[in-house]
C-alpha cells in the first residue's frame, strides 16, 4: 500500500518544487533581441510622419456565452458540526438568491485523506463532484491528469469574473498559494480561510506563578514550563500538573524550527533539512524539557486540549482551528483566564506556520464548472468571509473582512491576537513524498523525547526524506 501511494504523490514533483515559498515565481525579463543596424535614407523625409499606433485587442472572454442557469452542483467538504451547520446556511443562502437558479448541495465526505482518496479514481469522470476542498499538493496531483479546471480566464473574466479591486483584497500570500507555474501559472482554487500553529497558554496560572506575560524566548518558555510542573494551578479540576505537553507532529517539528530561525526544507537545493543546525537546536530544547520533567507527550487525540481545559497544563500548541475547542474545555472544565501567542523564538519576530486547504473546480462541462465558480466566488466575498471567519474560526483570506469583524474581535481577543499574526507567515514544504516524510518525522520525534540522540536520529531521518524525495524523482522518470 506504501508503495502505491509512493507512485500516487510521485507524480506531485512537476508542480511541488515550485510552491516553495507559497507565491509565484518571479517573473524574468527576456533578453532584448539584436537586429541588423538599419541605415538612415539618403535624404530625409521633409515631414515628419506620426507613428502608427496599433492597439492589441483584448483577449476573448471564452466564458462569456456559457449560460449557467439551472446547474445542480456538488461541494465535497469535510467540515463537521457548527462549521459545517454555517457551510449550509451560505449553501442555503446562495441557492435562494443567485440569479441563475444554480443549486449547491454541500456533502460531507470525511476527512482531507478521505476525500484525496476518493478523488482519484473519478477525475475526469462524470461522477466528479464539481467543488472539492483540497490542499496545495492534493490539487497539483489532480491536475498532472488535468483534473482541475484553471480559474485563471473565469477569475479574470470581464462578464463573470472577479474585479482587480476585489483580487487585491485577498491577503498576497494566500492569493498565491494556489498558482502554480509548473502549469503555465494555471490558477487550481481559490482560498476560503487559513489557520495557523498557535501557543496557547493559561494566563491565570501564569499570574499565580509570578509572571504577567506569556513566554517570548525558549529560555522563558521553559522556566516557565519548569515551575509549572511543580505549582499546580489552585483551579485545577484535577491532581498534578505539567508545563508542556508535546503532540509529535510533523507540524510541530517544523513550527519549533521555524521559532529557531531555521527551516525543514532547502528550496534552493531541493532537499530536506531536518538535520540542520536550527532543527537540532529545536529538538535539543524539546528533548531537555521532557528530561528536566517539565514536558511529557500527547498520548491520546486532543489529549492536550483536555488537560489544557482542566487546568493541569500551562502551555500547548496546536492549530488556531482549535480556538472553539480550547475555549469550551476551558469553560467547562477549570474555568480560566487563557489565550494564544506566537511560539517563543530565538529570531527577532515570530514566524507562524501557516497553511489550509483550498477549494478547487474539477472538470466537468462549462455549465457545471462556471456555476461551481460563481458559488466559489459568493463564498470568499467579504461579507461572506466575515461570516464565515466568525462560526468556523478560521481566519479570512481578504484584507476588508477585518473591518466587518471589529465587534466579534473585541468579544474575542484570542482571535484577534493570532489574526494579527498573519503577517509573519510561514509555510511547510508542498513536495512529494510529504506525507511519507511526516510519518518518519513523527516517529524520529518520539524516539528523540524518549531518550534518543537527536543529531543521529536528525541526520538518520533526514538520509531518509531525501530518500523518499529520491524516489518520487525516480518513479516519474
Amino acid at each position: 500500500m506504501r508503495n502505491k501511494f509512493f507512485a500516487i504523490i510521485a507524480i506531485l514533483m512537476v508542480a511541488a518544487f515550485v510552491m516553495a515559498a507559497c507565491v509565484p515565481a518571479a517573473t524574468t525579463t527576456p533578453e532584448p533581441v539584436t537586429t541588423e543596424e538599419v541605415q538612415p535614407p539618403a535624404v530625409a523625409p521633409t515631414k515628419a510622419e506620426a507613428p502608427v499606433v496599433t492597439e492589441e485587442p483584448a483577449p476573448a472572454d471564452e466564458w462569456a456565452d456559457v449560460d449557467p442557469s439551472g446547474q445542480q452542483i456538488v461541494f465535497w467538504h469535510q467540515h463537521t458540526k457548527d462549521r459545517e451547520t454555517a457551510l449550509l446556511e451560505i449553501v442555503h443562502e446562495f441557492n435562494n438568491t443567485n440569479e441563475w437558479g444554480i443549486t449547491v448541495t454541500a456533502e460531507y465526505q470525511g476527512s482531507y485523506g478521505d476525500i484525496f482518496t476518493k478523488m482519484l479514481p473519478i477525475l475526469n469522470t462524470p461522477d466528479v463532484p464539481d467543488l472539492v476542498v483540497a490542499y496545495q499538493n492534493q490539487a497539483a496531483t489532480y491536475q498532472l491528469t488535468e483534473g482541475l479546471l484553471d480559474l485563471n480566464p473565469l477569475v479574470n473574466s470581464p462578464k463573470w469574473g472577479i474585479s482587480e479591486v476585489d483580487q487585491k483584497d485577498f491577503f498576497p500570500g494566500f492569493w498565491a498559494q494556489d498558482v502554480f507555474p509548473n502549469f503555465d501559472n494555471a490558477r487550481l482554487a481559490l482560498p476560503p480561510n487559513r489557520s495557523m500553529e498557535v501557543m496557547y497558554y493559561n494566563s491565570d496560572w501564569l499570574k499565580e506563578l509570578g509572571y504577567d506575560a506569556p513566554p517570548a524566548t525558549p529560555e522563558e518558555f521553559k522556566e516557565m514550563a519548569c515551575k509549572a510542573s511543580t505549582t499546580p494551578f489552585s483551579k485545577a479540576t484535577v491532581e498534578g500538573s505539567i508545563g508542556y505537553e508535546l503532540s509529535v507532529d510533523a507540524s510541530r517539528f517544523a513550527s519549533w524550527t521555524f521559532a529557531f530561525g531555521g527551516d525543514v526544507y532547502d528550496y534552493e537545493g531541493n532537499a530536506f533539512t531536518y538535520n540542520s543546525e536550527a532543527g537540532v537546536a529545536a529538538m535539543t530544547f524539546l528533548k531537555d524539557l521532557f528530561d528536566n520533567g517539565c514536558a511529557r507527550q500527547v498520548t491520546e487525540a486532543y489529549g492536550d486540549q483536555t488537560d489544557f481545559g482542566n487546568g493541569s497544563l500551562l502551555f500547548t500548541v496546536g492549530s488556531s482551528s482549535g480556538l472553539p475547542f480550547y475555549n469550551q474545555a476551558a469553560s467547562e472544565g477549570a474555568n480560566f483566564a487563557w489565550s494564544v501567542a506566537a511560539i517563543p523564538h530565538t529570531t527577532s519576530e515570530p514566524v507562524m506556520n501557516v497553511y489550509g486547504a483550498s477549494v478547487s473546480v474539477p472538470k466537468t462541462t462549462p455549465e457545471r464548472e462556471l456555476a461551481a465558480f460563481l458559488f466559489l466566488e459568493y463564498y470568499t466575498n467579504a461579507d461572506v468571509q466575515a461570516k464565515w471567519a466568525k462560526v468556523s474560526q478560521y481566519f479570512p483570506v481578504r484584507a476588508s473582512v477585518a473591518d466587518k469583524m471589529a465587534d466579534y474581535f473585541a468579544s474575542d481577543p484570542a482571535y484577534k491576537t493570532a489574526f494579527d499574526m498573519l503577517a509573519y507567515s510561514h509555510f511547510e514544504p508542498p513536495v512529494p513524498g510529504y506525507d511519507f516524510v511526516r510519518d518518519e518525522i513523527e516517529a524520529t520525534m518520539a524516539a528523540i523525547v524518549d531518550g534518543g540522540d537527536v543529531v543521529s536520529l536528525l541526520n538518520a531521518v533526514n538520509i531518509k526524506a531525501n530518500e523518499i524525495l529520491a524516489d518520487q524523482l525516480a518513479q516519474i522518470k
